[in-house]
């Protein structure tokens, strides 16, 4: 059952590829058309990553050649002016004056030059930085609910943060290192192949070394940065939980045996970054060793060939100039690559998500502009991916529009796995989940979506005032109607003890409310959807009996003229529900009232005596 239920997933996502595109921005559709395009080609996808911004790096290229040009002028100036001081003609001050004066513009012109080629070599920078941050977050927020399970939190946001500002880093690089690289050896490559060709064959023999040292050590630093990135997300991974675990931690006294887990996590960190520094080291010392040498080798070829008469002493330093900047060049080359490793290996690392496509597909299905509330279940099974057994099978329920229905059972029986469904996080493997008699692979799920509300175990309220909590994507509510959802969510007496009221502002998670303000300002979020299907998923497990009943008397006032679904563990506070389904191992072990599910003393009867 699992295997060929998965397989027709697979072929869903392989499917919704193309689809997917359409429904995309331009910037974002170029986006993802480069990383599928150039799959397995990291330095592809980075060119390609910039079209559209092609003009701003062309007149960035254009003027850095304009400012740098000091650099390849100096060696010549300075050649001329010791020649006419080692062999001074009749003219020589004038001679000195212009050399001078044109090295004075020259330099002097870089202030104005240098802004100009920042400003369009950062823009195009930043812009690519804030596109693929942006693409990163729509395409976590299309990724299915199962993909987030799976995939931890921290490696997500190391993938936005840290990935993306290392392509940053790699993209001004080589924006301000590697053109400078490239055009100063052009530049002292063509001079010197002008002046003299035998000394530009011996400039030419370096380029083999530098080939030869960079291609033995270039697979090793791919693979030492590879599993330095991988160990640096597994420690953002237990960075974060560390700091969710702080109150548990402190609470059990165990704040020791938690340092002493970060600090293994943070000794394998440092043990792979020492290997990467190293290797490094290594490449770095034999690569200056050898260019030094050469630069040796060349002091004395050319000064052979000044002895003999065939250049001036102002071209051997002229030489020897270029060719400093030459074996500067190639050791700027060789301390980048470590840079270039993190870069195009962040570039893959943020292709993984760009190019997956566990989403869910909403194109060219049926969207529901309103809602009755009708959900029925009919020989509906569920497995997951790597589940051995299925949760349950055989799953027939019918409930009606405005009924509430509570699910009860053991841990681990499928109760949450239920209202998944119902939600469409998760899709039945065997079987069909109708609402409103469509099926639910038919239907556009964010049209079904606007119709509903949650109210988890755990509240998640973000940082901001009680007011934008509450109203969570309907911003256009008046302040009539929130005040009507506050006393319904019993939340008035808190509001009037807050400082500023309703615009008092909510701490991280939170933090600054106990947890039944905290649940009860979730369900005033739910109150403000006015939702056909309510959800309900333990909400007041975790409360006190005071904390219990307001929320109880919050929820009775939320549920009326509401299909209402509800897991919950204290059988007394489902009273009141029209029936109550007993899920066990399998599935649906029995259905009915609370009275007649007492009556028949079966599973349900044996829980409430277990709680009395």
């Amino acid at each position: 059952m699992k295997t060929e239920y998965h397989k027709e997933r697979e072929k869903e996502k392989y499917q919704y590829r193309i689809q997917e595109e359409n429904d995309l921005d331009e910037t974002e559709q170029k986006l993802l058309e480069t990383f599928k395009r150039n799959k397995n080609h990291s330095l592809k996808t980075l060119i390609g990553i910039y079209k559209g911004h092609h003009l701003e790096l062309v007149l960035s290229v254009v003027f850095f050649v304009i400012k740098h040009s000091p650099v390849w002028v100096l060696p010549i100036v300075t050649a001329n002016i010791i020649d006419i001081a080692t062999n001074p003609p009749e003219d020589a001050g004038r001679k000195i004056l212009i050399d001078v004066v044109i090295m004075v513009l020259a330099l002097g012109q870089n202030i104005v030059t240098n802004y100009i080629h920042t400003l369009f070599y950062a823009r195009a920078i930043r812009n690519v930085e804030r596109d693929l941050r942006s693409s990163l977050v729509r395409k976590l927020q299309q990724l299915s609910i199962t993909y987030h399970t799976q995939m931890q939190s921290g490696r997500l946001q190391s993938k936005i943060m840290r990935d993306v500002e290392q392509i940053e880093t790699l993209s001004s690089q080589i924006f301000i290192t590697v053109l400078s690289i490239i055009m100063n050896v052009v530049v002292a490559f063509g001079v010197v192949v002008t002046k003299s060709l035998t000394v530009f064959l011996f400039f030419l023999g370096t380029i083999p070394v530098a080939v030869c040292i960079m291609a033995a050590f270039k697979s090793k630093i791919k693979s030492y940065n590879k599993e330095f990135r991988r160990d640096m997300e597994e420690t953002s991974v237990h960075v974060m939980e560390m700091i969710e675990m702080i109150p548990v931690t402190r609470a059990h006294a165990l704040e020791k045996k938690e340092t002493d887990k970060m600090d293994r996590q943070l000794h394998r960190v440092a043990k792979s970054g020492l290997r990467l520094d190293m290797v490094q080291a290594y490449f770095s010392a034999i690569s200056w060793v050898a260019f030094q040498i050469f630069q040796v080798l060349c002091l004395g070829f050319t000064g052979y060939l000044a002895s003999k008469g065939k250049i001036s002493v102002g071209e051997v330093v002229m030489y020897q100039t270029y060719f400093s900047s030459i074996v500067a060049q190639i050791s700027s080359v060789i301390t980048l690559l470590p840079t270039i490793a993190k870069g195009l290996e962040s570039v893959d690392s943020i292709g993984d998500v760009m190019l997956c496509h566990d989403v869910e597909d909403y194109h060219n299905k049926k969207k529901l502009p309103a809602l009755q509330g009708d959900i029925r279940f009919e020989n509906t099974a569920f497995c997951y991916q790597d589940g051995v057994k299925p949760v349950f099978r055989d799953l027939d329920l019918q409930i009606h529009k405005g009924e509430t229905v509570a699910f009860v059972g053991e841990s681990g029986a499928g109760k949450t796995t239920i209202l998944n469904m119902v939600i469409g996080f998760l899709h039945a493997t065997e079987g069909k989940v109708f609402i409103d008699g469509y099926n639910m692979e038919e239907i556009d799920l964010r049209s079904y979506r606007s119709h509903i509300a949650v109210v988890p175990q755990t509240p998640i309220l973000f940082s901001g005032t009680i007011r934008e909590n509450i109203t969570y994507g309907r911003e256009d509510i008046s302040e009539e109607k929130l005040m009507e959802v506050i006393r319904a969510a019993n939340l008035e007496e808190l509001i009037e003890q807050m400082p500023d009221g309703v615009d008092t502002l909510v701490t991280e998670r939170g933090g600054n409310l106990s947890g039944g303000q905290r649940q009860r300002i979730s369900i005033a979020r739910a109150f403000i959807r006015n939702p056909k299907i309510l959800i309900l998923d333990e909400a007041t497990s975790a409360l006190d009996s005071i904390s219990e009943e307001k929320i109880r008397v919050a929820t009775d006032h939320l549920i009326q003229n509401r299909t209402t679904l509800i897991v919950a563990h204290r059988l007394s506070t489902i009273k009141n529900a029209d029936h109550i389904a007993v899920i066990g191992k399998g599935g649906l072990k029995e259905y009915g009232t609370y009275e007649e599910l007492l009556e028949k003393k079966g599973v349900f009867y044996k829980l409430r005596q277990m709680q009395m």
